[in-house]
């Protein structure tokens, strides 16, 4: 399967897509942070920068 076929989604913090990794497979659909940064950061990011 080619990289550009795989499913991608919007991280909840910094907005930007990314795409399934093999790591994720059996818990892709709970998946809502592209990193472990961002997971961290999740508060800012749903504050809206308030």
């Amino acid at each position: 399967m080619k990289k550009s076929d795989l499913p991608t989604k919007l991280c909840k913090v910094c907005e930007r897509p990314f795409t399934w990794r093999k790591k994720w497979q059996r818990d892709w659909q709970n998946v809502k942070y592209c990193s472990k940064r961002c997971a961290g950061n999740r508060q800012k990011g749903n504050n809206n920068g308030e």
